[in-house]
């Protein structure tokens, strides 16, 4: 409850920022210094044992526990590490900095939203909440056709999915024998799936794919990274995709597990079709941007096995996706950071980069061995626990064999951008990188490195008891 209130007032905060101060710094350390609360106050939340800062009774239509709790923390951190390395580069976007963190804020309010929802309802103001502002966002560089065309894009194949979403939201309400809207009333295993109940639980299914920008509804999602500012498609494709599945998870772990046959053989296919597409179509592009864009589908591939363990007796669904979060979060951020400084987003725009700017060659390296799943980084554990899943399902040991055959396919594309720092020569290219902007990239690294080895500091977090 801290989370959700503390953001969406931060939020109003930062927009009348302006009228306080013109200096764009102004905004920039009020951004920072809010995030920063906003973790504090969730952790609070975290070992505050049911007694946060405010004491709103929701009806039931919130629950807080330690699975969304420590979602947030990961959420709200990986942003203040946001601001710290790309807040300069938000105030270079247009005129109006204090209303981009606004938006922002608005976004994080979504996320607390959707990890702590207990009724239908609630889902989908969260996930609206959590939209609307990435439309902005998106639009933001209004001299850019790119950025334009890209937000145009995105809000209508939104507007389009959350039509979808309240559908099936209608459909499932008109199943139900109570007639409600909360998760433990639909009534799911009580009775046999009626028809209306398995078009509802298809359409949802189909809707939250395509917010998490699994295939075949990922359509949209190249063109809207790769056109919106390179600063605010790392905040996109890492917070804005984590909680969007952590809402997925939710769903169909509170709500679904009883007609888990009905679409886990879906589920299951709709994993392969994403990891085949995300990573192929990567393999093709020649601008980095663009690459990642695809990669972040790829990525999508993998945290979907999480959604096929929401049955199993142990915790290794949650285990595994607040590991991959917090890995994919951390080493697409350090990544996008270094490449809103650079003038050139291709692959030879990287060339030689390891003699110009070594630190700043060494520590994207290790987020893209992070990203390609290589030991002694988050990204391995991350990966690991996400195939482990699919074994203990014990139906799904095809999955895992085509999965980790289009993790090979990846280390291709990520080390191609590897071969052009260290082994390819290039024109100098000017990288504006401070000490600071360069410390802060070296703690983002030694992060990935320590949870690749410890990862259990992380993952034992879910096991404090929250009442």
């Amino acid at each position: 409850m801290n989370a959700i209130i503390l953001s969406a007032v931060w939020g109003v905060v930062m927009m009348f920022s302006g009228a306080f101060s013109k200096n764009k710094m102004w905004a920039r350390y009020l951004a920072i210094a809010g995030a920063a609360f906003l973790l504090l106050a969730n952790i609070a939340d975290m070992y505050a044992q049911g007694n946060p800062f405010f004491h709103i009774d929701t009806k039931g239509m919130l629950t807080f526990n330690m699975f969304g709790l420590l979602v947030n923390a990961i959420a709200f951190a990986t942003t203040l590490i946001y601001f710290f390395l790309s807040a300069k580069d938000i105030e270079e976007v247009g005129p109006h900095a204090g209303e981009y963190f606004a938006l922002i804020f608005f976004v994080l309010c979504g996320v607390s939203l959707v990890t702590s929802y207990n009724n239908l309802l609630i889902l989908f103001i969260g996930i609206e909440i959590l939209s609307i502002p990435l439309y902005i966002l998106t639009g933001s560089s209004k001299q850019n056709l790119k950025s334009n065309e890209a937000a145009l894009k995105y809000f209508l194949m939104g507007a389009f999915s959350t039509g979808i979403l309240l559908l099936g939201i209608a459909f499932l309400y008109g199943a139900s024998k109570t007639g409600s809207f909360f998760i433990d009333d639909i009534g799911i295993g009580k009775v046999p799936p009626s028809p209306l109940f398995i078009i509802g639980l298809l359409l949802l299914l189909a809707a939250l794919s395509f917010k998490v920008s699994a295939a075949p509804f990922h359509f949209w999602a190249p063109d809207v990274y790769d056109g919106s500012p390179t600063v605010f498609t790392s905040f996109m494709i890492s917070v804005v995709k984590g909680a969007a599945f952590v809402a997925f998870i939710r769903l169909f772990a509170d709500s679904f597990l009883e007609a888990q046959p009905i679409w886990q053989l879906i589920m299951a296919l709709i994993t392969a079709a994403t990891l085949f597409i995300g990573n192929i179509t990567a393999v093709f592009q020649q601008s980095v941007k663009r690459m990642l864009a695809y990669s972040s589908i790829a990525q999508v591939g993998f945290m979907l096995f999480a959604i096929l363990g929401v049955g199993l007796k142990t915790n290794t669904a949650q285990e595994g996706i607040v590991l991959y979060i917090a890995a994919y979060s951390l080493a697409s951020i350090g990544i996008f950071a270094i490449l809103a400084r650079m003038k050139d987003h291709s692959f030879e725009g990287f060339n030689g980069l390891a003699k110009q700017q070594p630190l700043l060659a060494g520590v994207n390296t290790v987020f893209f061995l992070s990203l390609a799943g290589i030991p002694l980084t988050a990204g391995f554990f991350a990966k690991y626990y996400m195939l482990s899943i699919a074994l203990q399902t014990g139906k799904y040991f095809w999955l895992v064999i085509f999965a980790v055959f289009c993790a090979a396919i990846s280390i291709y594309y990520y080390f191609r951008v590897i071969q052009a720092m260290y082994f390819k020569e290039g024109e100098q290219q000017e990288v504006e990188a401070s000490p600071a902007f360069k410390g802060m990239l070296v703690a983002v690294a030694v992060i990935i490195v320590l949870l690749g080895i410890f990862p259990q500091w992380l993952i034992n977090k879910l096991s404090i008891i929250y009442f």
